[in-house]
């Protein structure tokens, strides 16, 4: 039987062996994201002076109205916030961490929220 535990062990190492590849830096950061069963959450990272340049997830005031936080449609609300966060920052075109889960989902809603907000991948 595969336990949640040994999930969340693949899962970490797939994330570590895509960061050895990519690697944000302050004219491209990196969009990193984690997720959980009740909630999504997204940060833009400086990877070079180690600084969050902007943070959404469906935890924020603004994204009160949501409600259930682990659904495809908070997803895209999440990926547009934080795309408007970016524009506000002046950060147009970023890499995208998906945190060492498939590109499916969740994932893949907000990270195409993100692009139609206006950031290239």
């Amino acid at each position: 039987m595969i336990t949640k535990g040994d999930k969340n062990k693949a899962r970490l190492k797939r994330h570590l062996r895509v960061r050895k590849k990519i690697n944000g830096t302050t004219e491209r950061p990196r969009l990193s994201v984690f997720r959980s069963a009740k909630h999504i959450y997204c940060q833009l990272i400086d990877d070079v002076q180690g600084v969050t340049v902007a943070a959404a997830s469906t935890q924020d005031k603004s994204l009160a109205d949501i409600g259930n936080g682990g659904n495809v449609e908070a997803a895209r609300k999440v990926g547009a916030l934080i795309a408007e966060r970016a524009k506000e920052k002046g950060v147009s075109s970023i890499v995208f961490d998906r945190g060492g889960y498939l590109y499916h989902g969740r994932i893949q809603a907000l990270a195409d929220a993100a692009r139609e907000g206006g950031l290239e991948f």
